[in-house]
């Protein structure tokens, strides 16, 4: 189940993300209630917060994949690592200080979104090159069940310590918490890496990412259902709270064990990944089926007549989607060639981030339209509809091939 902490620099890189991911999702509490004190408790400066983490996701991902085929991303890696620590560091400084007002976190949310945003797909596309592909599908899932397990504690000990010694103090840990995963990567032994033949410098290498993607099918099917699945399908922040509140009549505390049961389905579906990545590479059916799964789980949750049903349908909810995104990562990965694999990646991440915004503005509207059982009801069944056609559109690309190939 863990074969990949073999590798010795995996386990350096997995212990920093453990330490440095619970200060990440400590900071997103953090920063949420400190924009709540800020602004009076407005609701509206907290969206505009994290539209402005989001921005940059749409302008910078695609570029920082090619930045991850051109360099090397164990440097990128540690200098986008200091820079988001760094985020952290002046945040707390701010607030300990009792200077902080609205818009330097506003200012800090876009700049640590821009680091975020070079940080993702370079840190997607380096997992290969710690294990190798044979242990691609396992590397990933730990890294979701790190993943999962940090969004589970951190926000909890986010809560314990605002109200201790306050939100300043959780900013600077953060910060500090990210020399654990840039001492990782300083420690690794460079010559045990899997490294690919960096791409050339030469124009147009962004373009030439997009038609390498337009011109694989298999790849495309992915993609498109990897945006409509985390677009429409997983907006569970948004959803949950109007669940909880407008339909279930619960408080805060009944929201975050919403979020609590699904981060529990996700762990499950991130641990059985692990688990089953000794069976072999990822197959595009399980991916397929995942999906399809997924929607019908969500689609039926939506329809759960009490709170404690609509909790409990939330774990298999979690495992399916865990399956599915964990089945896509190591595809995609394991299905292009290397000096392509970075820009292929920051694609990946723009589709699997960058739809959010627009499906959490298609979820409110759903919710104050048709009621808040709507957008979970018609994610899911959208997630199940996508599945199907993928399925259909591999289908008959490959009853196509087997016929031009008995012709030829």
């Amino acid at each position: 189940m863990f074969r990949s902490l073999r590798e010795r620099n995996y386990r350096y890189y997995a212990s920093g993300q453990i330490v440095s991911l619970t200060g990440t999702w400590m900071q997103r509490a953090a920063q949420d209630w400190l924009v709540l004190e800020l602004s009076g408790g407005s609701p509206a400066a907290l969206g505009v917060a994290v539209a402005l983490q989001f921005i940059p996701t749409l302008l910078l991902t695609l570029w920082a994949g090619v930045v991850a085929d051109r360099f090397d991303k164990r440097r990128v890696l540690i200098g986008t690592q200091i820079a988001l620590g760094a985020c952290g560091l002046v945040l707390g400084l701010l607030d300990v200080t009792g200077v902080a007002v609205l818009w330097h976190v506003y200012v800090l949310c876009f700049v640590l979104g821009c680091f975020a945003a070079v940080d993702a797909p370079v840190r997607q596309s380096f997992v290969v090159e710690m294990v190798g592909p044979a242990q691609l599908t396992n590397a990933v899932a730990l890294n979701s069940m790190t993943f999962n397990l940090a969004r589970i504690v951190g926000p909890a000990i986010a809560g314990l310590l605002i109200t201790a010694i306050g939100t300043g103090w959780v900013f600077l840990i953060n910060g500090v918490s990210s020399a654990a995963v840039v001492l990782g990567l300083v420690l690794m032994d460079v010559t045990a890496l899997h490294r690919a033949e960096r791409a050339p410098k030469e124009r147009g290498q962004l373009r030439a990412g997009l038609r390498y993607v337009l011109g694989r099918p298999d790849l495309m099917v992915v993609m498109v259902l990897v945006f409509f699945v985390s677009t429409f399908g997983m907006n569970f922040e948004n959803t949950f709270a109007v669940m909880a509140r407008n339909v279930f009549g619960r408080d805060a505390d009944g929201y975050g064990l919403l979020i609590t049961m699904l981060a529990v389905g996700t762990l499950t579906g991130a641990a059985l990944a692990a688990r089953r990545s000794g069976r072999g590479g990822p197959r595009m059916r399980l991916l397929l089926v995942g999906a399809a799964v997924f929607g019908a789980l969500e689609a039926g949750a939506s329809l759960m007549p009490s709170y404690e049903l609509f909790a409990a349908a939330l774990i298999p909810v979690g495992i399916a989607v865990m399956t599915f995104t964990t089945t896509a990562n190591a595809t995609v990965q394991l299905a292009v060639e290397p000096t392509m694999r970075g820009r292929v990646m920051g694609l990946y991440m723009l589709l699997f981030l960058g739809g959010k915004p627009l499906g959490g503005l298609a979820s409110g509207w759903l919710a104050e339209l048709l009621g808040p059982r709507w957008p979970i009801l018609l994610g899911g069944l959208m997630s199940l509809v996508a599945a199907v056609v993928g399925a259909g559109a591999l289908f008959f690309q490959r009853r196509g091939l087997r016929t031009r190939s008995r012709l030829g």
